[in-house]
């Protein structure tokens, strides 16, 4: 026998919703994704690979923060791009507690070739989406990934 829920209607519906935002998060970022494991790289690797790309030399800090990682993790993924030979540190000239971190050579001919692989995906991802849906959820994520963060602990 089944025990009736104790949730209100619109909390179920809020929790399907999420399940299926999770789901389809998943999925996508496994097709996203798929094509970092021929390059040997993480999705953290690609990420800061990615910043230095579109964005120039970024201070660990500033990577961190646009790719969504703790200091502790965005070091040691520098660490192992560094070992690559992808990346390099160099101590800020203006204040050099500071490290800036810029693709080598190498850093930029591998995600020179594989960012335009990376946005191919990512269009036949979104191909069931019209351009009007994919502006609109683009809107609405950003606003739910806003909503309630005073509300945090």
């Amino acid at each position: 026998m089944r025990i009736k829920s104790q949730i209100k209607k619109e909390q179920q519906l809020i929790l399907n919703t999420y399940t299926k935002m999770m789901r389809a998060t998943e999925s996508v970022t496994s097709r996203m994704h798929k094509h970092l494991k021929l390059q040997n790289l993480t999705v953290s690797q690609f990420g800061v690979l990615e910043a230095l790309y579109n964005l120039g030399p970024l201070s660990q800090r500033d990577i961190g923060k646009k790719i969504l990682k703790t200091s502790g993790n965005i070091t040691m993924v520098v660490d192992n791009l560094e070992k690559r030979h992808l990346v390099k540190r160099e101590k800020d000239i203006t204040d050099r507690r500071i490290i800036i971190v810029k693709l080598t050579d190498e850093g930029y001919r591998l995600i020179h070739k594989i960012f335009p692989v990376h946005a191919e995906i990512a269009e036949r991802v979104f191909t069931a989406l019209g351009t009007q849906e994919i502006k609109q959820l683009g809107r609405l994520l950003k606003i739910l990934g806003k909503a309630g963060t005073e509300m945090e602990p």
